[in-house]
């Protein structure tokens, strides 16, 4: 599948090396230091596109852009892979809801996706795959997990054995009425009759009537959710066999952690008998009016709609990082109008030909985004600066500023 065009990222010089970047890993709880490394992988999981991006999405794309910014800068190169579920139920149903072909439903919002993406600075991953385009790699890798005798037949569709992988839910650290709740909250069967166990996962969904299907060794269906990326992430990240994890780095949002990732590693686990990822970061939850912002409780901010009321896609995207990534939050009209006037602020000062020393803040906002991607912190360094240039202190250089701005932070005046 096509991907968006890719951004332009100013170069970025540093008078020392860069901090090693500190993340935190949701499997350990902890932050962790991501040791040097000529080329990272990392996959992030795509859009359903049957609905626009909102800012909920927008917020998790730049988490992982940010963390290809730094590593970029720090010299590094980012092999980066994102998937897009152009088949699934949801999608079906709200084509069918909508009296619209599923297919083109699909392709409309990947398209608006992809000039959300542009608009926000968001750096094109390498590869973009949809799940139909990987339907060969899925049924390569189910035929797989069969031979290892993980997959068993409910009438025509097949399930995966999670309970095959001795750690599995040690991911989410949940129990297992818990992942019961959640599994049955998030597509998932657990009181289907036939099944081993309530969390086994469908990997492929035989054809229903006036469903699309594709044919293949296990006859006319589609994919389930979790196999999708796990095939996706092995083929077009060539994990490395000496290495004890397939990937660096597998992101999305913190809703994901179970069931999407948890099932994702263990079938990687059952292929490889190695870990997914040596690292899983999630973005915490955006919410409006008190409440998670999602599509099922229609309380959608979305990003084209924003830009289309005239809205500066770098004050989004500003607005965005001014919590951390991580935690739950939520959106208000005066987040916005806050970055809108910090924004103001900022190029106030850019705009002088004489500006308060640039190497002091460049090094806080290094050091900010290096732990942990602590955006508020480098975001504070900046308003500073630009309230001291504008107040007559000097020293600085104008364009390390801007290379620093956009290099790191993806903000381009």
């Amino acid at each position: 599948m096509k991907s968006w065009p890719q951004v332009a990222v100013s170069a970025f010089e540093f008078h020392e090396a860069l901090p090693l970047l500190v993340l935190t890993n949701s499997k350990t709880k902890s932050k962790q230091a991501l040791q040097k490394k000529d080329a990272f992988r990392m996959y992030v999981c795509g859009i359903t596109p049957y609905d626009a991006t909102h800012l909920g999405h927008a917020a998790t794309y730049l988490t992982f852009d940010l963390i290809q910014r730094y590593l970029q800068a720090s010299g590094s190169t980012v092999h980066y892979v994102q998937n897009i579920t152009d088949i699934d139920d949801p999608l079906l149903e709200r084509a069918l809801r909508d009296g619209i072909d599923w297919e083109e439903l699909a392709t409309s919002q990947i398209d608006l996706f992809r000039s959300d993406m542009v608009a926000l600075r968001v750096i094109a991953p390498k590869h973009y795959i949809g799940a139909v385009e990987a339907i060969p790699l899925v049924v390569k890798a189910i035929e797989e997990l069969s031979e290892k005798g993980t997959t068993y037949l409910i009438d025509k569709d097949l399930y995966f054995m999670n309970m095959a992988v001795s750690d599995f839910g040690a991911l989410s650290h949940l129990d297992k009425a818990a992942m019961e709740e959640i599994f049955s909250q998030r597509g998932g069967d657990p009181s289907l009759v036939g099944k081993r166990d309530s969390l086994d996962c469908l990997v492929w969904m035989a054809k229903r009537p006036n469903e699309p299907g594709w044919d293949s060794s296990l006859g006319v269906g589609r994919p389930g959710w979790h196999i999708e990326c796990t095939a996706i992430a092995q083929e077009y990240l060539a994990p490395d066999k000496n290495d004890l994890e397939l990937i660096d780095i597998q992101g999305g949002g913190s809703d994901l952690i179970f069931p999407h990732h948890e099932m994702c590693r263990t079938q990687a686990k059952v292929l490889t008998g190695k870990e997914l990822a040596s690292t899983y970061v999630h973005a915490g939850m955006l919410g409006l009016d008190g409440e998670k912002m999602s599509k099922s409780k229609g309380n959608l901010v979305f990003v084209s709609h924003l830009v289309a009321q005239g809205v500066d896609p770098m004050a989004i995207r500003y607005a965005l990082m001014s919590s951390r990534y991580r935690e739950d939050r939520m959106w208000t009209d005066e987040i916005l109008a806050k970055a809108i006037m910090d924004i103001s602020n900022l190029q106030a000062a850019l705009a002088q030909d004489n500006v308060a020393d640039t190497q002091p803040v460049i090094s806080e906002v290094v050091h900010a985004l290096s732990d942990d991607l602590d955006t508020p912190r480098a975001l504070r360094a900046i308003q500073e600066w630009s309230t001291a240039s504008r107040n007559g202190a000097a020293g600085g250089n104008v364009m390390q500023m801007r290379n620093c701005l956009d290099s790191l932070l993806g903000l381009l005046f």
